[in-house]
This record gives C-alpha cells, structure tokens and sequence, in this order.
C-alpha cells in the first residue's frame, strides 16, 4: 500500500521541511558571512551567538582598547547577529558621529525601554526624528546663555549648602555631593530643592531609574530580537504588561511634577526652571504637536542623565586631588590670588580662574562617566568608511576610555594634569609642531572641549554647559574652603571604579578638613545667606 495512503501526509511534506530546516540557517549564517567580511575586522564571531562569550562582565572598555591595539582604532563586535563598531579613535569618531551626522544620528531599536516602556516619550534612547528634534529643541531653548544665568543663583545657594554640610559630616561627602548634584537638578528642573535624599520624589525618582537600567540589559528579553513579540496581549505577556505598568507610573510621575510646576505659574511668579521655560513656550505655541508625557520628560531627562553623572565627577575630582596633590596646590593658590580669603568663588569669578575650570574638563577626560559613550548611536542608511561597509541601522559605540586615553592627544594620559586644557596649551596645539605635538599632544578634533566626553554631533549632551556650571560653582567652593587629604596609611587605585553603565571611584576613605578657621566662618556664613535664597525654591517632600 503507498505510503502516503498509510500516513495521510505526502512523503515531499517531509522533504521540504527537512530542506527548509537544514538550509535556513545555512543562508543566515552565509547572509551573516557576507556582511561580517565587509565590517571593519575585529574579533571572529560564532555563528548566532556572536563575540559575547568573547567580552568580559568586568571593564569591556579596557579589553576594547587593547583589542583597538590589535584589530585598529575601529572594530567590530557581534552580539548574536548583530554587528556593532566600537570606536576607540577621536578623528574617527568625529568622522562618522559628527561630521556624519545625518546618518549617524539615531538610536539602535530598543523595543522594551523606548516603544513598550516609554511609549516613545523618552529623550535619550529615541531615535532621530521629527518628534525629537522638536523636544531638543525646545530643551535648547530652555538652556540658553540668559536660561543659564537665571539658574546660577540657585546653584551658588546649593554649593554654599553643600559647603556648610561638608564642614558637619565631612566623611559623608559622597552621599553630600548626591545630594548636591539631586537638588541643584530640582531647582532648576522644576524650581524646587530637596532637603534630603530620603524625599520622597527622589526615592521614587532613583527607584524607577534602577527599574529602567533593569530594562536595557543586552539579552534580558526576547522581544530585542523578536520586536513582533512587542504586538502579543498582555494577557499572554506577563512580563510585558509589568513593563508597561511600571512605565504609566513613571510617566505619570513625570506629568505630575511639571503640572505641580504649572499651577504654581498660573497663581504666582515662581523661580526660573526648565520647567518654567518650556511651559511658557508652550503657552505662546498652543499648536505644538507634543504629547503630555514626552513633554513631561524634558525636564526629566535632567535628573536621568546628570544626577549621577555629575555626583560621579565629583567623586573623581576628589579622587584626583588625593593622588595629585601638587594639583590641589596650584588651583588653591589661583584661588586665594583671584578671590582672597574673605568670600568664596562665584560665578563671577570664573573668566580669572583659568586652572579651577581646566581642572573640571581633566577630570572629565581623566574618568569620563558614561565610559562607553552612553547609548550608542547607529546608523539610518548604508554607508561605506575606508574599504569597509556599514549596514543600515548598525549601533556605534563611542569608546571614551580609549578615546580619553590617547597618548596622541594626551601625553602620558592615566597622569592627572590640568594644563592640558589651559588656553594657552589648547592654542599651541594648533602648531603643527612634532616636538610640541610630543610634549603637549595633538589637537583634539572636538574643538569645543578638546576631549569628547559630552558626546557628539547631533546627540551631544544638550545640557553641557549647565553641567560644566554646576561642577564649577562646587568645584571652585570646595576647593576654596577645604584641603582633600590623603588618610595616613590609606593606598589609592586610580583604576577602581565601578561597573556598569555609568562609572564612579569605588569608596574610598579621605579627610575634608577646612583650610582655616577663618574659612570655616566665611563658609558658615554664606551657607546662612543661601538660605535666603533657597526658601525661594520650595522643598519638595
């Protein structure tokens, strides 16, 4: 009796499914060849699994450097089937992300923290488009030259308040420096302080923060590779329907706070915020085409990305001093010879502090936080670098350890040294000198810090220079009032930082002592006349 009578299936069924199975993956793994072969080297991958098995859990970005030293300055990772170029070169860098930034402006899909979690209102992870350079445009518009200034009030009361808690419990400066960098973000995000880390609208801030970093771990959830699963019912997608869930709270949160914002404006004139600013622009443009919850994260996207990015520099500028003491010597005494010993630095000061702010952008170089450049940037279009080829939708890592580590442009780099960024150091490397090029090192190709740790192109931070502000005003006071000193039989790694996305020293023992009594009652007594200012910026709860 025929065989197909005896089973009911036709035997051919079989063959073209076996054929089906067995073929497929060879094609994927000949599709995957193919473009693997037109990618800057790097690496080999496996097939499907890629180069994970390869990159190590602790400091990639110091294995990435010493292979940039044997595959070249760009490279290329595998994770699973996709290709990512890891950048360790600043020309190359700028080449692609700023000089390219038309096609190299975007984000890599992230299907569960922007389109499930966020619902594409948030900032940093959303990719380059129309809705986006609205909402970075208005957070430019907030973040002007005479936007800036309105903000330094508030950031002077929060650096004489960090001062004054400095001299009570200087060996709890780490905590005092979060605590610093969280209120300054809130009054000029939102024109409210915060009195405590322990305030409620912190702890749920921080919270949701660690809940999102939850989110972007390479691997964690299918949906990164199968983005058709983003489309299944909640009901058949436990994990999904708590993503979003959690993802209405922190969006509702958000509103929240900007309609708190709104209403004081409606009934008072309230102290400048970012908050204050795009409200009004909103208010002259009625028609703006922004949804309550993107709207929402602008102000936001402050306490996201500078909060610890800020109290993180500020642990390595203290890390710096301990091990560079010579450094400290030389900005205390511009210090005393600008500002004297009877008031502390302002902003004000900062045009005749040269060294202070050369110190602020070493210690940007020396220990960039977001060490692997933050979210990676990918490309919108195919394009070709040198013989090579770049797919469509490729992410790019930018490698600022590499990168800030270059001997061409920094000589001996992991040396903490602020007169590389001196102007009078900054204008002769325009020389093309090879013996000034040695001694100096070669111009950075990031003109407007010379070091690249803001970003770049179209994605840089937008709020840079309020950053830089904040740390200045913190930066210039601490170093006015205190001596940063070693603790006697204490050893310093300068390499031990934290893991992770965002990296800070590990914790580390030192003495804060105030220079002089007579420091200690300047210091005191300012603290006294910020709070006269900062009873205008009411306390969040």
């Amino acid at each position: 009796m025929p065989l197909v009578e005896v089973s009911g299936v036709n035997p051919s069924y079989f063959v073209y499914s076996l054929f089906v199975i067995l073929v497929t993956p060879l094609l994927v793994v000949l599709h995957d060849f193919l473009i693997w072969r037109r990618l800057p080297p790097g690496p080999t991958p496996l097939p499907f699994i890629g180069n994970k098995h390869q990159i190590q859990r602790s400091r990639p970005w110091i294995q990435f450097e010493e292979w940039s030293h044997k595959y070249g300055p760009i490279f290329t990772i595998w994770i699973g089937r996709q290709p990512q170029l890891v950048v360790n070169d600043a020309e190359i860098a700028s080449e692609l992300l700023e000089k390219r930034s038309a096609i190299f402006s975007t984000r890599p899909r992230m299907v569960v923290l922007s389109e499930i979690f966020w619902n594409d209102a948030g900032l940093i992870v959303s990719p380059y488009n129309k809705r986006l350079v609205l909402r970075r445009k208005l957070l430019h518009q907030a973040l002007t030259s005479k936007a800036l200034d309105s903000y330094k009030t508030g950031q002077t009361a929060e650096a004489s308040r960090l001062c004054g808690n400095l001299l009570r419990r200087p060996e709890d400066w780490e905590k005092l420096f979060e605590w610093f960098v969280a209120s300054s973000t809130f009054c000029i995000a939102y024109g409210h302080r915060i009195d405590s880390l322990d305030a409620n609208v912190v702890r749920v801030k921080v919270a949701l923060m660690k809940y999102v970093g939850s989110l972007n771990v390479p691997g964690k959830y299918f949906a990164e590779t199968f983005p058709i699963l983003k489309y299944m019912p909640d009901f058949l997608a436990p994990w999904k329907r708590e993503i979003k869930e959690n993802g209405k709270r922190f969006i509702e949160a958000n509103v929240q706070l900007l309609e708190t914002v709104a209403k004081e404006l409606a009934q008072k004139d309230v102290s400048p915020s970012l908050s204050r600013h795009i409200i009004e622009l909103r208010d002259s443009q009625p028609d703006l085409p922004i949804s309550p919850a993107a709207f929402a994260m602008i102000p936001a996207a402050l306490f996201g990305a500078g909060t610890d990015t800020t109290a993180s520099t500020l642990c390595s500028f203290l890390l710096a001093l301990v091990t560079h003491p010579s450094v400290q010597r030389t900005a205390q005494a511009e210090l005393d010879a600008v500002v004297g010993p009877s008031r502390s630095p302002t902003f004000a000061d900062y045009p005749a502090l040269p060294y202070t702010r050369a110190l602020i952008h070493e210690v940007l170089r020396w220990r960039p936080v977001s060490v692997l450049g933050g979210i990676p940037h990918a490309s919108t279009a195919p394009t070709s670098f040198g013989p090579w080829h770049i797919p469509r939708g490729t992410p790019v890592i930018g490698n600022l350890w590499a990168i800030n580590s270059n001997a061409t442009y920094y000589p001996d780099p992991q040396r903490f040294d602020p007169t590389r960024f001196l102007p009078e150091t900054m204008e002769l490397r325009r020389a093309d000198d090879p013996k000034m090029r040695a001694e100096l090192g070669k111009r950075h190709p990031s003109t407007a810090y010379g070091h690249a740790s803001f970003g770049w192109g179209r994605r840089v931070c937008p709020g840079a220079e309020l950053a830089l502000n904040t740390l200045f005003i913190a930066v210039a006071k601490v170093l006015w009032g205190f001596n940063i000193l070693p603790r006697e039989g204490q050893s310093y790694d300068i390499m031990a930082y934290t893991e992770g996305f965002n990296i800070r020293p590990r914790r580390f023992e030192c003495d804060v002592k105030v220079r002089s009594e007579r420091h200690r009652e300047v210091l005191m007594a300012e603290e006294q006349e910020a709070w006269n200012v900062l009873q205008r910026f009411p306390a969040f709860e």
